[in-house]
């Protein structure tokens, strides 16, 4: 296959705007609350382009220009032959360009060619944390917690379509008509979900949830003020101590960053297993299996869902069990995990509060086995879970653990629990910042005597205080 087909994603795919009609602006971040930029026009003549339109034809040029026999995965050399080629291309042309102009267009062209195009510079910035797709002319990203719109478009929905399956192709996955959505993940770990018509009706829709390269560490945590030390210092205990942990919240509310967190306390010497739809935990432990779960195929077959994965593990003499998210089935089998001697396990669920995660495990547990009384689930529940952390995020764009709740058994037919450790919201400042503090209940928690045998000691005061006032 020649190198012109094997790339010809980079291609536009749509003909040139006509005369008069408004360009679209270049591909690079607005900054926050900055208009659209104007188009830049290129030439002296009587037919004057948008920057984006000559950046197009140049780039069908550099394409057809680069060597068919090189090899796309060598990004130093072909790099090196864009570069070439390009800088042999504008002196051709004999286009009117300033040198930023010349170094941005090489960087959207390089981009188109071997990276993801328009989200290139998105996911190169580090302050970025999530990029939201709407169809080809609207990009939002996240930023510090907040929303903003960005001036960087697509040519239009096949250009969309492209980036997309340059992200899926590389794990094996598909996206179609028949099968409109897909779960994957960046080189970098990065999150993306897509989404396109028929379902879709503005267009693809991608998502992607950015991973820092390094992980968020304790200290990090602490000082955005997710939670204080003392909190932290008693939950390393309840992960040393090998209690089973859930960790819930809301969508983007930090649930798989903390769960990160929680999962480096776990002992270096320790067998962990983490099972995801599409894996994102970045553990630095030695010992770590990854397992991801599968889509079905092209004919509707094939497909390895979580609960096949958890059953599985259970026979990989594992020390820890780690699922990114319980949403179905796979829930009973963890319980029942948890409830063989698999202690120490971790996991996250969607929900608004403690309460309400146990209201979901009890419909998910129903799901997997009509056959179960209610009865039995919340005692399954309530012998299995130890302790639930929730984090919510705040109209500022924080996030705060506000609940570290204990599931302290059943009474009558109901699964009690208690609240150790919570997060008080107390105003809003003139700036829009959360004020809020963070308070011990003053409960002891039915673990301190477990927490005791293994070794953790606190004093009774920690139960007590009121601390970190915002």
């Amino acid at each position: 296959m020649s190198l012109l087909k094997r790339i010809e994603s980079a291609r536009p795919g749509a003909a040139p705007a006509a005369p008069g009609t408004p360009a679209a602006p270049p591909s690079v971040p607005a900054p926050p609350g900055a208009p659209p930029a104007a188009p830049r026009l290129v030439g002296t003549g009587p037919v004057r382009e948008s920057f984006r339109d000559v950046k197009f034809r140049i780039q069908n040029r550099v394409i057809q220009d680069l060597d068919p026999k090189l090899d796309l995965s060598n990004q130093v050399e072909v790099r090196r032959q864009i570069e070439e080629i390009f800088g042999k291309v504008i002196d051709e042309e004999g286009l009117a360009l300033t040198r930023a102009e010349r170094v941005r267009m090489l960087e959207q062209i390089t981009d188109e060619i071997i990276g993801l195009g328009p989200l290139e510079p998105l996911l190169r910035d580090e302050t970025i944390t999530e990029i939201m797709v709407n169809g080809p002319r609207q990009v939002y990203i996240e930023r510090g917690g907040k929303l903003e719109l960005t001036n960087v478009v697509f040519q239009n929905d096949d250009h969309v379509m492209r980036i997309i399956d340059r992200i899926i192709a590389p794990i094996g996955r598909r996206i179609d008509e028949s099968s409109p959505m897909v779960d994957a993940r960046l080189t970098d770990g990065s999150r993306v979900n897509a989404i396109i018509p028929p379902l879709s009706l503005v267009g693809p829709v991608i998502t992607i949830r950015k991973f820092s390269a390094s992980p968020f560490t304790v200290d990090d945590l602490i000082r955005f003020g997710t939670a204080t030390p003392e909190m932290f210092d008693f939950l390393k205990a309840c992960v040393e101590a090998r209690l089973n942990i859930f960790v819930s919240g809301g969508t983007g509310s930090g649930k798989t960053t903390t769960l990160n967190v929680l999962s480096s306390f776990i002992p270096n010497d320790e067998r962990i297993i983490t099972i995801e739809d599409a894996a994102e935990l970045q553990l630095r432990q030695e010992h770590v299996v990854t397992l991801e779960s599968r889509p079905p195929n092209i004919e509707g077959k094939g497909a390895i869902k979580i609960r096949q994965l958890v059953i599985n593990a259970l026979r990989m003499r594992p020390d820890r069990i780690i699922v990114g998210e319980v949403r179905g089935e796979e829930a009973l089998d963890m319980m029942q995990a948890m409830n063989t001697g698999h202690d120490g396990s971790l996991t996250t669920i969607h929900c608004n509060s403690p309460r309400d995660a146990i209201s979901r495990l009890e419909v998910m547990m129903g799901m997997a086995n009509a056959n179960m009384s209610i009865q039995s689930i919340r005692q399954q529940i309530a012998s299995a879970i130890d302790l639930f952390v929730h984090v919510a995020r705040y109209s500022d764009g924080t996030r705060h653990i506000s609940h570290v709740t204990e599931c302290v058994g059943m009474e009558r037919d109901i699964v009690t629990t208690q609240d150790i450790f919570l997060f008080e919201k107390t105003g809003v400042a003139p700036d829009g910042r959360v004020l809020g503090r963070f308070r011990a209940t003053g409960i002891r928690p039915k673990c301190y005597e477990k927490l005791k045998t293994a070794g953790f000691h606190f004093p009774q005061e920690l139960f007590q205080s009121v601390t970190e006032i915002f």
